[in-house]
């Protein structure tokens, strides 16, 4: 057993993780670069073959130096395409490296989304991730590390005559204006839009777990009423931003190839009016004036990628300092079942109503108590409390005198076992969700299935113990499903077990097999806590507590709760006749 200690609040001077983690692969980008580096300077290639053509090899008419220089040209080019393949294959091993080093992290950030905040929605948090990985390994990057060649090739004009150099700086700016008009005018709309893509696809991803009352029931078409208004507001804005984006976009198409074709023009007017510029440094400088624009085009082509990445950067960031790493402490020994509750206040997630309001008790090893009470007043709540699902908004929930949501879960896993109120089987075989996905152990399984009376049920399944269940596999009733669900709670008996409404879906014979899992677990002296609507549970439990409006009202040994109970229903009989009769 181990104490995770929580970790110290995010400031401003820390990096942030994601950024941490970029950090990381700083070597790896100085390699992206330097093959950038090396390509671009391979670009020249092809405005000094044309000058060497229309310079040297048409004045002096030599074959071998026209098949000298295109050899070599030739040579060069390859060579670029080669760097090109690698700096992909690079950007492509950085990529999955990131994955590799973050997709823990990941999995445990969208799990405490999950768990912390209600959502039942976890593909955005990938999804945000996918968004950024394929950013840098897509043209994206790519044009990050060649926009920076820009003002080179520019430089590299203004050598060849420093008005063409003058006149390939303004044709740069003009596009830069345009990338940065591109941000201004698309930032909120792609950011609204893609907000609104979430909103409507978490929406029916959720709403269609229950596809079976909606097609029972004729929901369909009012479930679509209230998803429609989500996806259109997306689909509008993303329309409205492409369109912005397009407005932008093609005059930069525009502006891109008139300044290349205005380099030969005016290019060409200083060969012909002084000879200022051989015609070979005409084209030279064309092609350059292209290669100096492409990137910026590039990035405007990609600016939607670009934001789409920037969000989603935003928001795991966000993310990754609410549910911080949680780091190991000091070990701890195996738990008794020992349980204390001291003053303890809940307030469920993306709620502000206490639920619980100042519940202490004590539990000791082995003690067997049924929490009752009517519908609303905290009984589930308190179930998730005791097994550390949430933390308390003040007071404390004891296991053995630590702090039950500070232990570390993976290992305390193994000594808890609960059964929810609304049961859901994990996508797997039988023994893996019995056997809580761990290493299976066929004789601890089957021992679990038998203790709650289900290992007939089964083997006569299709493929026994292997059959699959889940989304895609054998469909079960909710009262075989509750059952399986049992069965993985007092899976390698650990000392405390916490089952709320254990019998709701169970039939007579499957509530005779709950009693024996029950006299099993009081044998082995594990601490149960159990919720129930059925009176019969309570002749074997060995303390009650009563519940009301998120208060304790009685707790203690089973006849003595009973007895109180009983008198007190017996006094309300009394005091509404003695009105009664001052009135005769």
């Amino acid at each position: 057993m181990s104490l995770f200690r929580r970790n110290k609040p995010f400031t401003v001077a820390e990096k942030p993780e994601l950024l941490k983690l970029l950090a990381s692969f700083k070597n790896d980008f100085y390699v992206v670069g330097i093959f950038s580096l090396i390509i671009n300077l391979i670009m020249l290639v092809p405005a000094i073959y044309m000058l060497l053509i229309y310079d040297d090899v048409l004045a002096s008419r030599s074959d071998v130096t026209l098949v000298v220089i295109t050899v070599i040209m030739l040579f060069m080019l390859i060579l670029m395409g080669v760097f090109e393949w690698v700096r992909t294959q690079l950007l492509i091993r950085i990529g999955n490296n990131m994955d590799k080093r973050l997709n823990k992290r990941l999995f445990q950030v969208a799990f405490e989304k999950c768990l912390r905040t209600g959502s039942t929605d976890a593909s955005q948090v990938f999804g945000d991730f996918t968004n950024i990985r394929q950013f840098i390994t897509g043209t994206g990057a790519i044009a990050f590390f060649d926009v920076p060649w820009t003002p080179i090739y520019v430089i590299v004009i203004g050598i060849i005559y420093w008005v063409l150099g003058v006149f390939a700086a303004f044709a740069a700016l003009v596009l830069f204006l345009m990338a940065f008009l591109t941000e201004i005018v698309s930032k909120k709309k792609l950011t609204a839009s893609n907000n609104y893509y979430h909103t409507a696809s978490s929406f029916a991803t959720i709403n269609f777990r229950n596809a079976d009352v909606i097609e029972s029931m004729g929901m369909l078409s009012n479930v679509k009423k209230h998803w429609n208004p989500k996806y259109e507001k997306f689909i509008a804005l993303q329309s409205r931003a492409s369109e912005k984006t397009g407005n932008i976009s093609a005059p930069t198409k525009f502006f891109r190839f008139a300044f290349q074709s205005l380099m030969y023009t005016f290019g060409a007017y200083y060969v012909i009016n002084g000879n200022i510029i051989t015609a070979g440094a005409m084209v030279a400088c064309a092609i350059l004036m292209g290669r100096a624009l492409a990137p910026i085009d590039l990035a405007i082509g990609g600016w939607k990628g670009f934001v789409s990445a920037r969000d989603s950067y935003k928001r795991l960031t966000q993310l990754f300092t609410t549910f911080p790493e949680r780091e190991q402490g000091m070990p701890l020994p195996a738990p008794e079942g020992k349980i204390n509750s001291l003053n303890l206040y809940a307030i469920p997630p993306n709620s502000q109503l206490q639920v619980l309001k100042g519940i202490t008790f004590e539990a000791l090893k082995g003690d067997m108590v049924a929490i009752v009470g009517p519908s609303g007043s905290g009984k589930s709540t308190l179930a998730r409390m005791i097994v550390g699902v949430w933390p308390p908004a003040a007071g404390s929930m004891r296991l053995d005198g630590a702090e039950v949501f500070s232990w570390d879960k993976d290992a305390l896993g193994g000594y808890l076992g609960y059964l929810p109120q609304d049961i859901e089987l994990l996508n797997g075989t039988v023994a893996e969700n019995i056997s809580r996905f761990g290493d299976i152990d066929s004789i601890k399984v089957i021992e679990a299935a038998k203790t709650v009376g289900i290992h007939e049920m089964i083997l006569n399944l299709s493929d026994g113990y292997d059959t699959f269940i889940g989304e895609g596999g054998v469909v079960l009733s909710g009262g075989q499903k509750q059952r399986v669900a049992l069965a993985r709670a007092i899976y390698g008996n650990p000392s405390l077990v916490v089952l709320d409404e254990p019998d709701s879906n169970l039939d007579d014979l499957g509530g005779h097999a709950l009693l024996n899992t029950l006299a099993k677990l009081k044998e082995q002296k594990s601490t149960v806590f159990i919720i129930s609507h059925r009176t019969h549970i309570l002749s074997v439990v060995d303390k009650i507590m009563l519940l009301a409006n998120g208060t304790i009202q009685m707790y203690g040994l089973r006849n003595d709760v009973l007895s109180s109970l009983l008198a007190s229903q017996k006094q309300v009989p009394a005091q509404q006749q003695q009105p009664e009769q001052q009135q005769q």
